[in-house]
Order: C-alpha cells, then structure tokens, then sequence
C-alpha cells in the first residue's frame, strides 16, 4: 500500500474558451496543458483512458468522484511505449492512498513523470453537466505561478489553441514504421493493420485467433500493403477530424475494389463510411465512456459497450431512424447495421456482400465490457470465407 507525501497543495484553475473558470489544486506535472475538455463516464479503467492514443489533445473530465485508488501498473498501457496521450485530467476527488497489488506507484507520480498536468478537488458534477448542455469545448488547466495570472490572459490562451474540427491528429498518433505482432500458436491468416491510433489490446485480440499482424502507418499506399498478400485489412480508433482522412479514404476504396476483407473500429468506422459515400459531423458532446448502449440491427441484439469519439457518420436516412437503413454504394448496397441507443447516432455500418463492416467502438475491451468482443470472431469467419474465393481468383 503506498500513501501520498503530505504537501502543501498547488493551486490550479480550469478555463473553458466560453469563460467558465474551476479553480481547485493541482496534481501529476506542474505547468500549463491545453486541449479540447471532454467528459468520460467510465467508473474504472482510467489508466487505459489516459494511454488511448484517441484521446490525443484532449483534457479529460473523469466523471467517476474517486480517482487514483488503483495506481499505476505496468500492464494496462493502450500505447506502445506506454505513452499517456491525453493532454490533462480533470477529477474530482484523488485517492491519498494506492491499494492494488499491480500497482508500481501512483496516478501523480506517473503523471509528473510524462509532464501530465492534473486538477483535482473541483465540481465534475457541474462541469460535466455544463459541456453535457454547451458541448465539449477548448480548455486549459493552469497550476502552480501559470493559476495567478490573471483570467483573462489565460482565456486569450485557451481561445488561441488549433481548433479539433479539422484537425489532422492520426498521423501524429501513428507508428512510425512497419511492425509485425505475431500469431499465437499456428499462423492462420495475415492482416494488415493501419495505425491511426491502435490500441496494444487489438492485435493482441487478432493473435490470440492465430492472426500475424502487420502493423503499417497511417496513409500508406494500397500498393505497399499488396505485397503483403493480406487476407484482411483492419483500420484502427484514432484521433481527429475524420474529414482530413482522405489518404486513407482513397485506400479503403481500392482495399474494397480489391474484394479483400475489411473490418473497421472507431476511426475506421468513419473511413470506411466515407469511403462508402456517407458524410461525417462532429457531435455536441461525443461518446466517451465504457457504458455505451449499442443495437445491432442485424440480429436485435444490444451490446454495452466501450466509446471514445467526438465525430460522427452522418445517417444515410436523413430525418429519419438511422437502424437498419440501406444506401447505395460504388460497392453495392450498404446498410447501417448499428446504432446508440441514446442518441441514435451510427455506430456501425456493413456493405450488404458482407466483405467490409465496422462499428464505432471499441471491441478490444480495455477497459471496458466485453460484449463487443465477438466481432474479431466475424472477422475471422469472414476470412475464412472468403479465402478460397481469393485462392481460385
């Protein structure tokens, strides 16, 4: 069990660009951390959260009270090189004690460490409700000498930050070069895998199904992966407007084209929408959270499920319900195949052939329920089919 030193407490100020001020202490690093804040309803998993590489340039606003009890361990990082991606944290309540048997050390201590600044001790109840009412929004978290400046300068510096609506973030998240996660056990199929912002759960859920992973980076072209001879490709979650994505947009098509396997999460969700002729918007508020409703309109089915985006598609139906509604395609006809069931927002859409499909969520589960968790299952099965299909090509 490890207990907190007793210091004396940094103070620290929240700004939103609209003028609302939080003034509470901070914790993890000391300075200044600006980004787009954003509320996450997931009561646990907060160290999975801050390692989502989606989560880049955005200042999460823990909705849980009590953060920090389970520390930090050494093996619940989504990010290779155990990065924390998020650009601040804002909670309410700090556990002055760790107490998990994983854990190496605290919340702040790996938060100084990485240069994350925190703020803790405000009403997330309130500043949840507000962008709940006026939509996630630009912020800044000030701590240490940077809270004593006067408000309106530090407004002037949160309204001068890169707006997220058209903002290219992928790239920035993505591998660097080609890495390959290999298949456990016997080698069964090989996919490639575009890193917009993968998480470590996903080709890890693909070689435990006896899948050699080829991870490449975002925007690399069609002709580099057919080398490959993949008998899928997978797009990864990743941050950003979707509507810069046309790179990978162009690839998706000829991946399609190609009639080889397809399967979409988060990001590739909106790629492979925008690749079927859908249009994408960003939401109020975004879907951030490991309770999500989910209704797969193919089977009648409802997932809870784990979420993390700020865009959307735009529904094929207009005014109309998005579930169940067809559209054509240059591929053929496509159907939205799933739907939040608070919103009605898509969370998933499939070309009727059944070769492409994605979903809006997070399937790997970390954190989060495992509900979802089948679709890597389809995906094989999806394979499986269609192989001999490519075979006699």
């Amino acid at each position: 069990m490890m207990t907190f030193e007793n210091t004396a407490p940094t103070p620290a100020v929240l700004v939103l660009a609209d003028g609302r001020t939080f003034r509470g202490f901070g914790f993890g690093a000391t300075g200044v951390s600006l980004g787009e804040a954003v509320f996450s309803t997931g009561m646990t998993g907060y160290q999975e959260t801050m390692t989502d590489p989606s989560y880049h340039r955005q200042i999460v606003v823990a909705a849980a009270p009590h953060v920090g009890n389970t520390g930090w361990n050494d093996e619940d990082n989504e990010s290779r090189g155990d990065r924390i991606w998020v650009a601040g944290l804002v909670i309410r309540d700090l556990s002055h004690r760790v107490s998990n048997w994983r854990a190496a050390r605290s919340l702040p201590a790996e938060m100084e460490k990485q240069g994350i600044v925190g703020i803790r001790g405000i009403d997330t109840r309130s500043l949840v409700r507000h962008l709940r009412n006026y939509g996630s929004i630009a912020a800044g978290i000030f701590s240490g000498p940077e809270a004593s400046r006067p408000v309106e300068e530090l407004l002037e510096q949160v309204k001068g930050q890169d707006a997220m609506a058209g903002a290219d973030l992928a790239s920035q998240v993505s591998t660097g070069e080609v890495y390959t996660v290999p298949a456990q056990g016997e080698k069964k199929y090989t996919v490639v895998a575009y890193d917009m912002g993968v998480k470590t759960a996903t080709p890890g859920n693909f070689a435990a199904r006896g899948i050699e992973t080829i991870v490449v980076p975002a925007n690399t072209p069609f002709a580099q992966i057919a080398q490959y001879n993949p008998d899928g490709v997978f797009i990864s979650n990743g941050p950003g407007d979707p509507a810069t994505a046309d790179a990978m947009v162009e690839v998706t098509r000829e991946v399609l084209a190609a009639k080889i396997p397809f399967f979409g999460i988060c990001f590739g969700n909106q790629i492979l929408g925008r690749a079927l002729g859908l249009g994408t918007y960003k939401l109020k508020f975004g879907h951030r959270g490991i309770n999500v409703p989910v209704k797969n309109h193919l089977t009648g089915k409802i997932d809870i499920t784990a979420q993390n985006h700020g865009f959307a598609l735009e529904n094929p139906a207009g005014d109309g319900p998005a579930g169940g509604a067809e559209f054509a395609t240059d591929f053929g006809p496509a159907v939205v195949t799933h739907t939040c069931l608070n919103d009605d927002v898509v969370e998933g859409v499939a070309l009727r052939n059944g070769l492409a499909y994605s979903v809006q969520y997070h399937p790997e589960s970390a954190a989060g329920p495992h509900d979802a968790n089948p679709l890597f299952d389809q995906f094989v099965e999806l394979m499986e089919s269609h192989s001999p299909q490519r075979a006699g090509a």
